[in-house]
């Protein structure tokens, strides 16, 4: 069956290439390969099993699918003329696809191993066109070392890792028992033509140890998988230090664009009003910042930016070759650790960590390998086309005040105890603690950040649970009687119903009093009660933004108020942010946000906080949340991206999440992404270094140009 929720399908589309900037080449039915089914030879239409959908043979030998809008999940089962394809030779799987309809639409195809519903067992790709646009769905096999390893009946367990060098894949290709071509939660009918259903590429099995027991160690003393070699891999020492004369002949070869003025403004573009801070400015019916000097500023930045690069070694520390000895010279990049909001450490208390990047530095550099690492930082963004340090970097390295930057705002307060976040619950806005807390946060930056014509302004928080537009008002409801916000919230209805039985008519509800409604904790009918709870939401949300902006205004009237990098929003709060922040910012792990807009009548400035493609044909063992088929492709994704915010207009910049790449063994929640400019050894990725230059030396062109 098909997923019955849209959370099944979040779930399996993390996995997958979504956006139709990242499809391959049509295959050709000519090539090596594997052609699953030809509706032109033979095809059992009959057999075809139908969900809301009507399915018909066209002259040119494709299949003409129509679906309807009834069903959630609208389409067909294709199956094997066998009991099942083994694709296991094979690399990916595409379908070609044509929109023959009039709009808009999407096209899911799903491949399913026996017991597949949608997130388990199966993989899914996903292409969206427009009317008369072609394109490739491609779903590309997670294979996996296990897969043709002496390790299947004797298998080696990790922890603290997302990913892992050896792990049964998501989908066994060689037990492939039917493809699910279907339309994703249509609103409306839509007609597709499918043909060319063909497996391609080849697999080639990694090598692993001949024996488990060989397996471990598998770090080397430079924090990098040892089964396996890869382009620009260190190997001793010397080959680290030597990289620096390389970089040294790389940055003679691209110094700098040459239209930059020192702040990576426009220096040869228009000349607008100069504050001696940057600002915000409408420019041609495009949204720009605009540098202290007065030029057009286009902020392409780097998060994280920042020499710590920890990894948690307790209960595994047999992971590792060479862990240094205590008193060592490396005895320094040893250290302890309790962050853990998920995975093998949660709830474990205090670990141990080492630092292989810091003792890779070390190495590198020398003695002074902060300060060399801080000057080559700057350096690398000039001659990269970065002009922007962004989010959660060290403020050794961005006060230097060479490259202009974000500051990163945290702060403590009350919760709103029955709240939900991915990395913490909501402030109780209406708490003085929400205030005050802001207040001594950003009193540190007085004489640092403050004041500073070097940084472009704030974020505020990251990724918090706003849910849906009255989720933080229910919430409320379910919170003890003492929390601030309840008292509002209680306050306010009184204020509008007088007597209780009038909320209790509206509500559908029977609270004796006010104070039983204070004291209670169950939740009204959502329907009856919607008005009241978007209106208290509203009114959350509004506090949240306004409270902000006053505090960074009182210590930074100047710099600008970058918003909360939302990583979903609903329009109420959108809304919110809109009528308080000078930037609303974004974490969107997309492959495109070319077409996203701001909610409708709304005309804002948007940056993206955070966004990474990532490989894994250089020894890591995850890709990030948006995955690339190797480093070529990944810096193709990279400039496709950046190319696209450039187009939109109210785009004023995108931020890469992150600097380096994340310990291969993961940091405290376990991530272990390879999603760096440079690896762990503090080596450049040469592919993403050309297309970030292709891309920043020629963005301020590009976006004046663009329609």
């Amino acid at each position: 069956m098909l997923p019955r929720s849209l959370n099944y399908v979040l779930v399996l589309l993390t996995t997958v290439l979504l956006s139709r900037n990242s499809l391959c080449q049509p295959a050709k039915a000519d090539e090596p390969g594997m052609m699953l089914i030809d509706f032109a030879k033979d095809f059992d239409l009959d057999a075809v099993v139908k969900r809301d959908a009507k399915a018909v043979i066209t002259e040119d030998g494709a299949l003409r699918l129509e679906t309807g809008a009834v069903q959630a999940w609208p389409g067909i089962d294709l199956r094997p003329t066998k009991d099942r394809w083994d694709l296991s030779k094979y690399e990916y799987l595409s379908v070609h696809v044509k929109n023959v309809g009039d709009s808009d639409g999407a096209l899911c195809c799903r491949v399913d191993n026996p017991g597949a519903n949608g997130r388990d067992h199966c993989m899914t790709g996903k292409i969206e066109l427009a009317p008369g646009a072609t394109g490739v769905i491609k779903v590309t096999f997670e294979h996996s070392p296990y897969e043709h390893s002496p390790y299947k009946d004797e298998s080696i367990k990790f922890i603290g890792m997302r990913g892992a060098p050896i792990a049964a894949p998501k989908l066994d290709s060689s037990n492939v028992v039917q493809l699910v071509v279907f339309t994703p939660r249509p609103k409306q009918a839509h007609a597709f033509e499918v043909s060319n259903i063909h497996a391609g590429g080849t697999y080639a099995a990694p090598q692993v140890p001949a024996s488990p027991k060989d397996f471990f160690p598998m770090i080397d003393e430079f924090g990098q998988y040892m089964h396996r070699d890869w382009p620009r891999k260190t190997h001793t020492v010397d080959e680290l230090r030597s990289r620096i004369k390389e970089e040294e002949k790389d940055f003679a070869a691209h110094p700098e664009p040459g239209d930059w003025n020192r702040y990576g403004g426009w220096a040869s573009g228009p000349q607008l009003k100069a504050t001696g801070f940057f600002r915000v400015e409408k420019h041609k019916g495009k949204w720009w910042l605009v540098d202290p000097e007065g030029r057009l500023f286009w902020s392409n930045g780097i998060d994280c930016v920042r020499p710590n690069n920890a990894t948690p070694i307790t209960d595994r520390e047999h992971y590792y070759a060479g862990l240094p000895k205590p008193g060592s010279t490396f005895d320094p990049f040893y250290g302890k650790g309790r962050w853990a909001p998920r995975g093998y450490y949660q709830g474990r208390g205090e670990y141990r960590t080492y630092d292989f990047t810091r003792a890779n530095l070390l190495r590198k550099y020398g003695e002074n390998w902060q300060q060399s690492f801080a000057g080559i930082t700057h350096r690398r963004f000039r001659s990269w086309g970065i002009n922007t340090i962004a989010n959660w970097s060290s403020s050794d390295i961005y006060l230097e005040r060479k490259t202009p930057y974000v500051a990163t705002i945290h702060y403590w307060s009350k919760v709103l105890q029955a709240s939900r976040g991915l990395w913490k619950k909501f402030s109780d806005v209406f708490d003085p603690s929400f205030r005050d807390g802001l207040a001594k946060r950003l009193a540190r930056e007085k004489d640092n950040s403050a004041g500073d014509p070097w940084c472009i302004g704030y974020f505020v928080d990251n990724e918090l649970g706003w849910g849906d537009e009255v989720s933080l008002a229910l919430a409320t409801l379910q919170c003890p009687p003492e929390q601030k916000a309840k008292q509002v919230f209680v306050a306010d209805l009184k204020t509008k119903y007088g007597q209780v039985e009038r909320l209790n008519a509206a509500w559908g509800t029977s609270h004796a009093s006010w104070d039983a409604l204070l004291q209670a904790t169950g939740l009204p009918d959502r329907k009856k009660a919607r008005p009241d709870l978007e209106a208290f939401y509203t009114k959350t949300a509004e506090t949240y933004f306004k409270t902000i902006r006053d505090e960074v205004k009182k210590i930074a009237p100047d710099q600008l108020y970058l918003g909360c990098r939302f990583s979903s929003v609903n329009d109420r709060a959108a809304r919110a942010s809109a009528k308080y922040c000078d930037v609303v910012s974004r974490n969107r792990y997309r492959y495109s946000v070319e077409k996203e807009r701001p909610p409708t009548g709304v005309d804002v400035p948007m940056i993206i906080g955070e966004f990474h493609f990532g490989a894994l044909d250089r020894g890591m063992f995850h890709t990030g949340l948006r995955k690339a088929k190797d480093q070529k492709h990944r810096a193709e994704l990279y400039a496709e991206y950046v190319q696209g915010a450039l187009r939109n207009p109210h785009y004023v910049g995108v931020h890469w999440f992150q600097y380096k790449d994340q310990a291969s063994t993961g940091r405290g929640d376990g991530e272990n992404y390879q999603i760096g400019f440079v690896d762990g050894c503090d080596t450049p990725y040469p592919e993403i270094i050309a297309k970030s230059r292709e891309v920043g030396y020629t963005m301020y062109e590009y976006r004046m140009k663009a329609k």
